[in-house]
């Protein structure tokens, strides 16, 4: 049911927006924003204001949210104050109905229609000067939060797979170089499955895009036989959402450090797979399809790769927990909790290293998703797709994301 034109429906739905509590003075706010890049705008909101968004589910009507506020504080919110509330959202690409389905369509064939996928955090999370960002890369080499000057233990194996962060490069370079420093020396196949994070979700597990990537050092192409592979056994379902790759950034990150590492001195190319499913999907029915999916996939992509003949390296772009306020906890983390938080990272990721890709879902099960691990799924990827016996992790760091101390942890990892 919707009313005429751009305007909102009369029960208006919320999209997968996320949100960050601010504070300004005494005054507390949320800021609000479209994690999957299709709007850029954001939207601050006075903190009682924001009590409202759990009920624009579709399912309420304008006077039925202001029915809610007065419940809960007692006091009558003017019907026009909401209808501006709701018209900004939908103006801002926030809501789901005609303006931002048609917002959608027009992105979708913009993307189809460029020869490659563009760099879109060029200048902003790393430098978009060639020379710079070259220059930016080997800083981050020899940086002291950097690798050690003195060969690999691993120098000369043939590498297998690579887990690095999908932070903003211009604060976790070093942490990507302790992950590219073993692509770096190791024998380097010149086929690339590059598993990212899809942080806005998917309908569907996985989102494989056939473009050509660009960054500032020039164009990684797509590998044509293992794409083809995937598409004539899986049909389009697996690239129905390939959009995402248009603003997502943890395929991106990758680029560089891989063009300086093998890029520079063999021909490489690429299987760019955005992933998003929970652990959970293997043990709750009403998951079933999703799992399905997933081993599916998993299967087709062993297939493609045993099709194509080639040695390929995979490579996850995960971050690990996020906790504090902006992630949804009730509290900010205080010293003692990021400690507890990094002891749990480093047993959970001893399943890494053991390539154990079952033990790792299981634990992530029994936390509950308490501390929002929302790398699980490429790293999953890797690990059921990898054929190496043993990893090992390299670096672990966090960093604080705002004002209330939340905080992201990462590490890099590589398997041989």
């Amino acid at each position: 049911m919707t009313e005429q034109g751009n305007n909102p429906k009369p029960y208006p739905a919320l999209r997968n927006i996320q949100y960050s509590p601010m504070k300004e003075g005494e005054e507390h706010y949320i800021i609000l924003w479209d994690p999957s890049g299709l709007s850029a705008e954001k939207l601050i909101i006075p903190l009682n204001l924001f009590y409202l968004f759990q009920f624009l589910d579709g399912e309420h009507s304008p006077e039925q949210i202001g029915v809610e506020y007065l419940k809960k504080y007692g006091e009558f919110l003017l019907p026009d104050k909401i209808d501006r509330l709701i018209a900004d959202l939908d103006e801002k690409l926030f809501l789901e109905g005609e303006r931002y389905e048609a917002a959608k369509a027009a992105a979708l064939k913009a993307y189809r229609e460029a020869p490659a996928r563009k760099p879109r955090f060029a200048g902003k999370s790393y430098e978009a000067d060639p020379q710079k960002l070259r220059e930016q890369i080997a800083g981050f080499f020899t940086s002291k939060e950097g690798p050690s000057p003195d060969p690999s233990e691993n120098q000369g194996k043939l590498i297998k797979g690579l887990v690095a962060p999908n932070y903003d490069v211009n604060v976790a370079g070093p942490l990507y170089a302790w992950a590219y420093k073993e692509l770096r020396e190791a024998e380097a196949p010149d086929v690339y499955i590059l598993l990212g994070t899809a942080h806005a979700g998917l309908a569907e597990p996985v989102a494989v895009t056939d473009k050509d990537f660009e960054s500032p050092l020039g164009v990684v192409p797509v590998n044509r036989p293992i794409m083809e592979y995937l598409r004539s056994k899986g049909g389009d379902a697996w690239f129905a959402d390939e959009l995402r790759h248009e603003t997502e950034h943890s395929i991106e990150f990758q680029l560089p450090f891989l063009q300086e590492t093998v890029g520079a001195r063999q021909s490489i190319s690429m299987v760019p797979v955005l992933t998003s499913f929970p652990p959970g999907c293997w043990i709750d029915p009403d998951l079933k399809d999703v799992a399905d999916q997933v081993e599916r996939f998993v299967s087709v992509l062993k297939d493609a790769i045993a099709a194509s003949g080639r040695k390929v390296c995979l490579i996850a772009g995960a971050n690990l927990a996020h906790i504090g306020l902006r992630y949804g906890d009730d509290k900010a983390p205080t010293d003692f909790s990021f400690h507890r938080c990094m002891q749990t990272d480093l047993e959970m990721l001893k399943h890494v290293e053991n390539v154990d890709a079952q033990g790792f879902a299981e634990f992530l099960l029994k936390e509950q998703d308490r501390r929002h691990v929302l790398g699980f799924s490429a790293m999953y990827l890797l690990l059921r797709v990898i054929e190496a016996e043993k990893g090992e992790v390299l670096r672990y760091d966090r960093e604080i994301v705002d004002q209330f101390n939340s905080t992201v942890t990462y590490a890099s990892a590589a398997f041989f």
